[in-house]
């Protein structure tokens, strides 16, 4: 190990000795604030933020994550946690001429045309470059940051003081499984090839649909720690927030598509539609067209008969099909279910489900803004679970509902009045499990990928 090496470990052990005892302290203040009957909560979650707040890097993922799943965290702590903002320093010129050989070999800028060395954007795990290939295609250059495998395995540590104390000072929600469904995913965004597959999935997916580009792969240029991608041009998306009304709905049924089509015909999704993972194209008369999908690091795919529950979900409320309802339930892997707690679990389905129910034209949730989507019904759930639970949640979820929510909130930005109903009809008219285990199947094999594991028995 190198001197330079040596002192990055010292510091981050350093650092997290330091976010363990601070958290220490969280949790003694949030017990002795429940064993007294004080109202602690808002201050107990700013504590949490600044104990926090030393980290940098995936923990800022793990807990900006965590703030977007409904009901893993009470709402004050969900508030707090999504003010954190990764503050990773960028690789420097040299740093990333080192990295680039330790990828590609000692000639790998003899493999660009050219190759930007200042980073075009920054994320939790690594840094964007700009590049031109020898054939004179723009490139997305993704570089994964050193250590991040040692770094990521230490937060998800710290994820686990996380969860422990949502699971001390509320028994409503078991989030075991929750918990492994994170470090899941998050360990899957670490392997950039296995990112590389994923878009090329969704290049397969969404080929016939002409308002989502997908960016092409060149796996040429790409390793484990290293993706290259075709570069996209496009202007941020909330830049249309002030746009005409027939623009942002445009761009609304462009997003619908966008998760909605894969999820009905292929049981995958897109786990983070944050508004910086898309930008707008124009068509040739300069007209905003639709939507460029550019990352492909959370992405999980679902056994169909998940995908059914879905479906049956939706036409159970439909047609008031209680019997059906409870067999969607069952299809997603949850057990000894009683009707109050069917009732109580209907509270969130209903809410997530509402755009679709209703056959007419709507925003996603009336009234509601942006940040506040879905805070409330989870809140509910959770005050309704408190007398049922607790209630082990299946781990697919974690990433269903948050993904729908982060959907949700961006129609709310934009202000889009469509009608899902139709939308969403239109994807499921000619529905059946067994052509989608088949679709879904080609796609994974042309992708490289392997099959999904089945919903929990």
């Amino acid at each position: 190990m190198s001197d330079a090496e040596a002192n990055r470990f010292t510091a981050r052990a350093a650092r997290y000795a330091k976010v363990g005892a601070n958290m220490g302290g969280v949790a003694a203040r949030m017990a002795g604030a429940r064993l007294f009957g004080a109202n602690g909560q808002v201050t107990n979650a700013a504590a949490l933020t600044q104990a926090l707040g030393g980290l940098k890097g995936p923990m800022m993922k793990v807990a900006q994550m965590m703030a977007t799943v409904p009901d893993l965290l009470p709402p004050e702590y969900a508030e707090e946690l999504q003010k954190l903002q990764s503050d990773a320093p960028p690789m420097g010129a040299a740093f990333v001429k080192r990295r680039m050989q330790a990828e590609l070999g000692v000639d790998w800028q003899a493999r660009f045309g050219s190759f930007d060395l200042a980073p075009a954007a920054a994320a939790s795990l690594g840094q964007v470059h700009r590049a031109i290939a020898k054939d004179g295609a723009a490139l997305a250059v993704k570089l994964q940051y050193p250590d991040m495998q040692s770094a990521v395995e230490a937060d998800l540590k710290q994820l686990d003081w996380l969860f422990g104390l949502h699971r001390q000072f509320s028994a409503a929600i078991d989030t075991r499984e929750a918990a492994k469904e994170i470090g899941a995913r998050l360990r899957e965004e670490l392997d950039y090839d296995h990112e590389a597959r994923n878009a090329a999935l969704y290049g397969g997916i969404l080929g016939q649909v002409p308002e989502v580009r997908v960016p092409p792969v060149h796996r040429d240029l790409s390793t484990r720690r290293l993706l290259t991608l075709g570069w996209l041009e496009g202007e941020k998306l909330l830049a249309f927030k002030d746009a005409d009304e027939e623009t942002r709905n445009r761009l609304a049924v462009a997003m619908f598509k966008a998760w909605w089509y894969p999820m009905a015909r292929y049981a995958v999704i897109h786990g983070d539609p944050h508004p910086g993972n898309y930008t707008v194209f124009r068509d040739g008369d300069g007209q905003p067209a639709g939507i460029n999908l550019l990352d492909y690091g959370c992405i999980r795919v679902f056994p169909p008969r998940f995908a059914a529950g879905v479906v049956d979900l939706y036409r159970g409320f439909i047609d008031e099909d209680e019997a059906r309802v409870v067999h969607a339930y069952e299809q997603w892997g949850f057990r000894n279910l009683s009707k109050d707690l069917i009732d109580t679990l209907n509270i969130w389905a209903r809410f997530i489900y509402a755009p679709l129910l209703t056959d007419r034209v709507r925003t996603v949730a009336d009234g509601v803004a942006p940040g506040q989507y879905g805070r409330r019904e989870a809140f509910l759930l959770h005050q309704a679970l408190k007398d049922k639970g607790p209630v082990t949640v299946p781990r697919e979820f974690v990433f269903m509902d948050r993904a729908a929510i982060g959907l949700g909130s961006v129609f709310l930005h934009l202000d889009a009045k469509l009608n899902f109903h139709r939308l969403y009809e239109e994807l499921i008219a000619d529905f059946d499990v067994d052509a989608l285990a088949a679709r879904q199947g080609e796609a994974l094999a042309q992708a490289g990928l392997v099959p999904p594991e089945s919903v929990a028995a």
